[in-house]
Parts: C-alpha cells; structure tokens; sequence
C-alpha cells in the first residue's frame, strides 16, 4: 500500500532532511510530494486562529489534496486548511510542541498531531550558557569597541567586572529537558544550582522568591502558560542581588521586558541576555535596543544542525508508527490513536 504524504519543510527543517528520515523510517511505499515554506527567511506570526505559523494556507491546501499525511515545522494546520482536506489523518509538527495546529478542530476532524519534544534541548542548553557568559563578560561589547578600533582599559576596574559561575548559584526557573541540561553544564563550572518547577521534586528545589533572593544568575526555562505569563516583573526582578545576570531563552511572555530595561539602567543587574522577545522581530524604536549591557539574539537559541536532523527523525518515527498501525509516540490529542 503506498500512502501519500507531503514534506511542507523549511530552510531550516529543510524538506531533504524530512524525505531522507521518511525514507529510513517508513516501511512500504512512500508518495512524497513537496511544499518549502518561507521561515526563517520570512518570520512566522499568527495565521488564522493558530500562532507562529508561516502564512501559506492556500498552497497548503494545493498541496494536501489527496494527501494523507503531513510533516512540517511551520505549516498552520487551521479549521480553514482542515475543512479543504479530507484526506488528511496525520499532521506531524516538527517542533518541541505543535504550536500552529489548532488541535480542536484536528480532532473534531479526525486527525492526529504529533510533534517532536526534546529536538533542541542541547543547542538551546549550550545556547543559554554562551549567553549567560557573554552577558557576565561582556563579550560582545568588548568586541564591538575592539572592531572600532577602541581598547576599553576601563573594562578591568572592579566596579566594571562580573561575578564568576564557580562558587556562585546560579537559579533555574524551569526544569525540564532543556533547564536539567544547563544544570549538568553549570555543575561542571562549579555553580551551585537552585530549581523552581512546581511540577518536579529534584535536590535544590526551592520556590520562587528564595530562589531569586539566592540567585546570582537566573536563567528562564519554563513553557509560555497562563500560570507563567508576566512571572518575572519588576518585584521579582528587585528581589534578585544587585549586581547579578539574567538570561532568557525560553519564552518572551514569561518576562516584563520594560521591567528588565529599568533594572539594567539602573545598574541593579549587572547584565542579562535574551533569545525570545514579546513581539518578534523585535520594532525598530523599541527600548530594548538602546538598553546598556544587554546580549540579544533573534530567537535562535534552538538552531543546530542536530536539531533540524532530530527534528525529522522524531516526525518520520512516528509516521512509521502511524504505518504500522501502532500507538504514536508524541501525539498531542491522544484521543485519537493511529487506525
């Protein structure tokens, strides 16, 4: 039996790698057609009523005509997609949740989303230490004055110079696979390791407010929720030590931004490093980009060769379940279960 199924990748989950893993992975014939969205060329926003989605509902819908499966990162699976295709029974979203699927009407309609957790959790760990210390050593200001031409002796004045990891606590908010991974990494510097996770019990387990009162650097690593939007403000920001660093690679949502920009002007952090903002890309007057001892880069924290090739494998897996016949293993409405 030859089951159709479209590759919709990317350029970065580029559609040879997810071909290459369906390929390897899935016994029996496989027709595979191709779609290639815009991202990250183009940034993904809101589409219909699911979020980061590349905007491309109608060649989507072109291309998922008598298809059956579908695997992608950034295609939006929407009542409007859904409605245009009946043939559809699997949506596989290549990311460590499937953000732009609407999995109401998925499952009103019969299909299943899976996606693809724990893809990025070692790029987005080594990320977070690269940026806890190129915050803490003020890496790329020294740079940029040393590519101006400029050799800042002022740096090295006590007063200008940051604290180290060993022997210092360094505080993780979130502790799932990316926050247990930068834990291992800060062990081996010497740093003591407090957790906030109200839904983990781990040696070094605190709450929230001795957590930040301890921490001389806190790092965010809990999922964009209800429960934790805005949980990082002004209060908790003031109850930090005057002098320490923090870094967010998670979400934007989880932080009061403008809360950070008065901290960092005011010299009570020390510095802070941020991948994820509230609105993406960041605008062009906007605060953050005119705030002292600030690092920034674009949401890309999760961007390795191994997570594109992991993310392929993880989808093309469960396709091969789904073929098979047998329970997916990352199924996002497990109401539904594989025919």
């Amino acid at each position: 039996m030859t089951i159709r199924v479209l590759a919709a990748g990317d350029h970065f989950v580029q559609n040879r790698l997810l071909i290459d893993a369906l390929r390897r992975e899935v016994p029996g014939e496989v027709d595979i057609r191709e779609l290639t969205l815009p991202w990250p060329v183009e940034p993904f926003g809101r589409v219909g009523e699911v979020d980061e989605a590349s905007d491309v509902e109608d060649a989507l819908i072109e291309a998922l005509r008598g298809v059956e499966v579908c695997v992608t990162q950034m295609a939006p699976l929407t009542q409007r997609v859904l409605d245009a295709s009946p043939d559809l029974r699997l949506f596989c979203v290549s990311r460590g949740g499937p953000v732009n699927a609407n999995l109401e009407a998925a499952t009103r309609a019969g299909v299943s989303v899976t996606f693809a957790p724990g893809r990025n959790a070692v790029a987005t760990a080594e990320h977070t230490l690269a940026m806890l210390l190129a915050a803490t050593r003020r890496i790329p200001q020294t740079h940029a004055d040393l590519a101006g031409g400029v050799w800042r002796g002022d740096y090295y004045k006590y007063d200008n110079v940051g604290p180290e990891l060993d022997g210092n606590t360094v505080g993780l908010v979130g502790y799932g696979a990316i926050g247990r991974r930068v834990a291992r990494m800060l062990e081996g510097f010497g740093a003591q390791v407090l957790v906030y996770d109200p839904y983990v019990d781990v040696p070094g387990r605190v709450e929230l407010p001795e957590l930040l009162r301890r921490s001389h650097f806190v790092s965010l690593h809990a999922r964009a929720t209800p429960e934790t939007t805005g949980m990082i403000g002004a209060a908790e920001i003031a109850a930090m030590p005057r002098g320490s660093v923090l870094v967010n690679c998670a979400r934007g949502a989880l932080l009061d931004y403008d809360a950070v920009c008065d901290a960092l002007d005011s010299g009570h952090l020390f510095g802070a490093a941020m991948d994820v903002f509230p609105e993406e890309p960041i605008p062009a007057g906007s605060r953050l980009l005119r705030t002292p001892n600030l690092v920034m880069t674009p949401h890309l924290a999760g961007a390795s060769k191994q997570t594109a090739m992991k993310a392929a494998s993880i989808v093309a897996a469960d396709v091969a379940r789904y073929v098979r016949g047998e329970p997916l293993a990352h199924c996002a409405n497990p109401a539904l279960t594989s025919p």
